[in-house]
């Protein structure tokens, strides 16, 4: 039996926190950073924590509005959002216990205009430094990759961010040069799917994706060429709308894709879920991501995944287990054919399947809204517990432990740490920790280690019980 600690969140009821972010879930243009926060804060309300969300005003929706408890306040297009948030800050900023920063490109920069008492806690999905080349002009391109990266760097400081995965993260540093605390609060996900029909007889690809430039899909629909000469009635089905659609629509035809491929469009969840429950696999084309939120989505279906090895990809699956990651765009054909032709056997497909249903299982939103909660209270704390730590930031370290009680590691360690009661035993995953340091932090707990390991890729996403649940590697 598997149990989480105390909620991290019940720490922060009665707490006036504000989130800053370009727009809310109502907005026509909002997006997967819209609903991660969203979900977040929603149950941040729930708990008992008051939520203000700063954004821009789109015309026909209201200046004040209530969304799932969040007070909502709308202001000025967002070219002019910048200054109507400065000026919100700079009259209000001393009202909140703390704020989260929503950096979707270029953040709100909320510590040069707040007192300087005011926790401010970063959010990063993605670094834009090449997005901004292929969506704006030259000058313009170079002003958004010095503010996002020179200005926030200088602005931000040393306060902590959360980065929704490792390749994040990596990016932040390489980067844009950040060097505070960075913690991985990885989206959560929809529990896994059971079926209730079978998948289609004919080899299938199901992709569900914003049509738009950075995604690709052009990329795809030249692969499915060279596949549909070697895989007899493969079908295609992708899920999604966007400005690329009018150019995508014509590549099918000019291709001869059109008895295989069908651009669905927009659809809702529940025809959404069907073409996924009956398709074979999923793919991405995409350059970079944060993370692959339709990856997951289709992962608890029980779709494995072939797909670049790009940036928040490669996080979202992992490679030999639930999916394959191929280097280069010339080798995506073979991969597709091979993944195809191996699921064709039932047994090896189910047992692919459990393996994708058991890694999606691992995402949840509770725990994403328990993991920033511990980010937002470790930034009003100041520090933390156990200054002790040497470790460089970003290294961690999983601790199993016996003989000591799932409450008093919860009150012993960081609010960035997690802990899990996993049946007698708990499982710590311990950040800017290595061996040497954990040590020193079990004796300090009393407990007995029963296993001591630098966290792996999979740890930081999916937490510390992942030796005791990850799904077993499998060919595909």
């Amino acid at each position: 039996m598997t149990t989480t600690a105390t909620p991290l969140t019940d720490r922060l009821v009665g707490r006036h926190v504000l989130v800053l972010n370009w727009r809310d879930v109502r907005h026509p243009q909002a997006g997967g950073a819209e609903q991660y926060m969203h979900r977040i804060a929603k149950r941040w309300v729930a708990a008992g924590v008051r939520v203000t969300w700063f954004c821009a005003r789109p015309e026909g929706l209201a200046a004040r509005e209530v969304i799932d408890g969040i007070e909502i306040e709308r202001a000025g297009g967002e070219l002019s959002l910048y200054a109507h948030v400065a000026a919100r800050l700079a009259r209000r900023g001393g009202e909140f216990d703390a704020i989260v920063d929503c950096q979707n490109g270029i953040p709100f920069f909320a510590p040069a205009f707040v007192p300087r008492g005011v926790p401010v806690v970063g959010v990063v999905h993605h670094v834009h430094q090449d997005q901004f080349a292929t969506r704006f002009s030259a000058p313009v391109a170079a002003v958004g990759r010095f503010l996002e990266g020179t200005v926030a760097r200088r602005v931000h400081g040393a306060r902590r961010i959360a980065a929704v995965s490792p390749s994040t993260r990596l990016e932040l540093r390489r980067r844009l040069g950040f060097a505070g605390p960075i913690a991985i609060v990885p989206n959560g996900a929809a529990a896994p799917v059971v079926p209730t029909s079978p998948r289609d007889v004919d080899p299938t690809i199901a992709v569900v994706t914003r049509l738009v430039p950075h995604k690709r899909v052009d990329v795809l629909l030249r692969q499915v060429a060279e596949v549909a000469r070697r895989v007899p009635r493969l079908r295609v089905d992708v899920v999604g709308d966007g400005p690329e659609r009018p150019a995508l629509e014509a590549l099918v035809a000019e291709l001869g894709l059109g008895d295989i491929v069908t651009l669905h469009g927009y659809q809702p969840d529940a025809v959404r879920d069907e073409i996924l429950g009956r398709a074979w696999l999923t793919t991405s084309t995409s350059d970079a991501e944060g993370w692959g939120c339709s990856v997951i989505e289709a992962a608890a279906h029980g779709l494995p995944t072939v797909a670049l090895d790009a940036a928040g990809i490669r996080d979202s699956v992992v490679d030999g287990v639930t999916g394959r990651l191929v280097p280069s765009v010339a080798e995506l054909a073979d991969a597709l054919v091979t993944t195809l032709t191996e699921l064709a056997d039932d047994r090896h497909a189910v047992a692919v399947e459990d393996a994708c249903r058991r890694w999606a299982a691992s995402f949840s939103w509770d725990r994403s809204a328990e993991l920033l909660a511990g980010v937002v209270l470790a930034e009003m704390d100041g520090a933390g517990h156990d200054q002790a730590r040497s470790a460089r930031t970003d290294l961690a370290t999983v601790a199993r432990l016996r003989g000591v009680t799932v409450e008093a590691v919860r009150a012993g360690v960081r609010s960035t740490d997690q802990v899990v009661a996993v049946g007698d035993e708990v499982a710590v995953l311990l950040v800017g920790c290595d061996e040497v340091d954990a040590t020193a932090v079990v004796a300090r707990l009393g407990a007995t280690a029963v296993e001591l390991r630098i966290a792996e890729r999979r740890d930081l996403l999916a937490g510390p019980v992942r030796a005791q649940a990850a799904p077993q590697a499998v060919a595909v």
